[in-house]
């Protein structure tokens, strides 16, 4: 395809000039910038242009949509024309992230740092929330479980172990999160966990008695008396640590040789960090820690009304600014110090609110395939997942959203009111009750009635009273377009001639794209990315995978396969191109995970694999596995494409009808 220097030459105008890109790059769809001034770009110029199917700023990248196939050249174009340099992607990423304010970027690291080993702390919270089943009394019996049947005990005992290891080595798991983040070697930053969870040293847990019993002990360093304490539970010190850390690493990494490596740069880092972390860093990050922990629980304890309702109303706003992330640290300290937290029980009410606001508008809307997206997100927001409820369905309406924000305060009242704690962080949502201490059981129930009764009849009330008779004149004409349910591949990759669903007696060509992976089929509007969920490079739909396998879902050739593995383009015999995109911003992984099995230009047939990848990988990076699958806008041989949503089995079941012009 030939691209039209003019429409390039537009684009560069429109974000300002080439002396407004600092840096550019590209993936597989779109075109990256980092600008100096954003406020220079020209929207409506760009919406003009014939290459552009979208635009977006996201974390200080400013980002347009051109389309698989197209954008590599229209890059190469603009190369040519502004004499600029090719950027990386993390070059583009790091001069977003300096336009960032210290807010936005301490957010960011935090998020960097703690969404990593979040599949840890939720495993560990599951498991301890089975435990606390076993062992809590008056759950079944005015006793507990494995004190009516002893011979659970043990049992239970083994599933405590498994369950609390994450949080008594927290240290060494924020340590390999963190000193990854600011750019030091993992091992050191396990090490340097491990260091202050050592068990020569007073645990933290044990500090509070031992001080008032006078016996915590200490080291002498010639006249200077330390207390050995360890510090598990926390977070800051191992945070800044952390820092210190990486930061010696790579001072000595610039300035030893490279033969003296091995015997210089890992002792020394280790050694003046801990020190600093025992003699200055611990004492004064643990009197902060304790500080701020103190000042939460007294406003908790002293003004329990207003600290339900800013923080159970409000979390939801917190999501969508991303400093939803920031309170995992605040978390996991209330955890360690005061052996539960009062935080986590209102971000699971929240979530349940919202997936009750999510589901009401099935009943309100009348379009169809807003109902379906409607009923699959309330369903992950119930598991703990809103993202899909909140962007796909609530923010566009804002009345659930509002109205699950009211239910989450008033369920977030009752239980700073009642003092519930969690004993650990696990799954949001309906299986949130396991991580609370089971004798708080009941109270946390009446809150998830609350939010599922609240925000749900009050969607249901105010959509019908107002915004259902704006519908009714436009309810006929949007149900068209509903989605049908699944069904398999009539011939696999073999085009047939049928008639037309909509009618008409001319016969059409219809493809049937069988599904490329196992998993679940699910709107694009769920997923979280602007340039998918808005349609802006072409219909489709997106699969939560089951398993990290993607299989050709016809007979084709590679058309393009990106550099870093995530994405891959398959075109069929008619001409069809469909494109298959692993994951969310994965190209920042830059192939790690992935295992390309298929090249440009090789032939595959239908349910031939293509691609492996590491979904636990992948998600341990902070990136979500939901995949779209795309067939690129402005194939002229498209008349219409029909989407199909639920359970997927890869090689057997259509997810889209293709339908051919002639």
């Amino acid at each position: 395809m030939a691209i039209d220097r003019k429409n390039v030459e537009d684009i560069v105008r429109a974000v300002g000039g080439k002396e407004n890109i600092e840096v550019a790059t590209h993936c597989v769809t779109r075109l990256r910038f980092s600008l100096y001034d954003e406020s220079k770009v020209d929207s409506a110029a760009l919406d003009a242009n014939d290459l552009v199917k979208g635009q977006f700023s996201s974390q200080g990248q400013f980002q347009i949509v051109i389309g698989p196939g197209t954008v590599d050249k229209v890059y190469d174009e603009m190369i040519q024309l502004t004499g600029g340099a090719r950027s990386s992607k993390d070059e583009v990423k790091s001069a977003a992230a300096r336009k960032q304010n210290p807010l936005q970027r301490a957010i960011k690291t935090l998020a960097d740092i703690f969404i990593p080993i979040l599949p840890a702390i939720v495993t560990a919270g599951l498991l301890l929330g089975i435990n606390n089943i076993l062992t809590g009394p008056g759950i079944f019996f005015s006793q507990s479980l494995v004190d009516v049947y002893p011979q659970w005990k043990d049992i239970a005992a083994i599933i405590n172990t498994i369950a609390s290891t994450a949080f008594t080595f927290l240290p060494a798991l924020i340590g390999w999160a963190a000193v990854t983040r600011f750019g030091g070697s993992p091992l050191l930053g396990i090490v340097l966990g491990l260091i202050l969870v050592h068990p020569d040293l007073l645990s933290a847990y044990g500090y509070a008695s031992a001080s008032t019993e006078g016996t915590v002990p200490t080291w002498n360093l010639f006249g200077w008396h330390l207390e050995k304490i360890g510090y598990q539970g926390q977070v800051l010190p191992v945070l800044v640590s952390a820092y210190i850390l990486a930061g010696i690493e790579k001072f000595l990494n610039k300035r030893v040789h490279d033969s003296m490596k091995l015997l210089v740069v890992a002792p020394v880092t280790l050694l003046i960090t801990g020190f600093l972390a025992f003699t200055i860093i611990g004492p004064v990050t643990f009197g902060i820690a304790n500080a701020i922990t103190s000042g939460l629980v007294y406003v908790f304890d002293h003004f329990a009304i207003l600290g339900g309702l800013i923080y159970g109303g409000f979390y939801a706003l917190l999501v969508i600014t991303g400093m939803h992330h920031t309170f995992l640290a605040v978390d996991v300290q209330l955890i360690g110090s005061e052996g539960g937290t009062f935080l986590w029980p209102m971000l699971a009410l929240s979530n349940i609110a919202q997936g009750a606001a999510a589901l009401a508008m099935m009943f309100v809307i009348k379009e169809q395939k807003t109902k379906g997206l409607a009923v699959t997100s309330s369903i992950s927001a119930f598991l703990g997942v809103t993202e899909p409820a909140i962007f796909g369905v609530n923010i566009r309406y804002r009345y659930p959203f509002i109205f699950g924000m009211i239910g989450s305060a008033l369920g977030g009242v009752l239980l700073t009111i009642n003092q519930v704690r969690a004993s650990s962080i696990g799954v949001g949502g309906v299986p949130g009750f396991l991580s609370i201490f089971p004798n708080q059981w009941g109270v946390f129930f009446v809150g998830m009635a609350i939010v599922l009764i609240v925000p749900f009849v009050a969607t249901v009330l105010y959509g019908r009273a107002v915004v259902g008779r704006a519908e009714k004149s436009s309810g006929a004409a949007a149900a068209a377009t509903a989605p049908t349910t699944l069904s398999p591949p009539a011939g696999k990759d073999e085009l047939s001639s049928r008639r037309s669903v909509q009618g008409s007696q001319e016969p059409v060509n219809i493809l049937e794209l069988a599904a490329p992976l196992n998993g679940t089929a699910v709107p694009l509007a769920q997923v979280p990315d602007p340039a998918f969920a808005e349609g802006q490079m072409g219909q489709g739909v997106a699969i939560e995978p089951s398993e990290g396998k993607v299989y050709a879902p016809f007979d084709a050739t590679v058309a393009h396969v990106i550099k870093s593995k995530h994405a891959l383009i398959l075109e069929h015999a008619s001409g069809v191109q469909v494109l298959i995109h692993v994951g969310i911003n994965t190209v920042s992984l830059k192939g790690s995970g992935f295992t390309q099995l298929k090249n440009i230009g090789d032939k595959v047939k239908a349910g031939e694999l293509l691609l492996e990848f590491d979904m636990d990988a992948i998600r341990a990076a902070g990136y979500p596995v939901i995949t779209p699958i795309i067939i690129p806008a402005g194939q002229e041989m498209v008349e219409k494409i029909e989407e199909k949503i639920g359970p997927a089995a890869a090689k057997q079941t259509s997810i889209l009808t293709i339908h051919l012009k002639g």
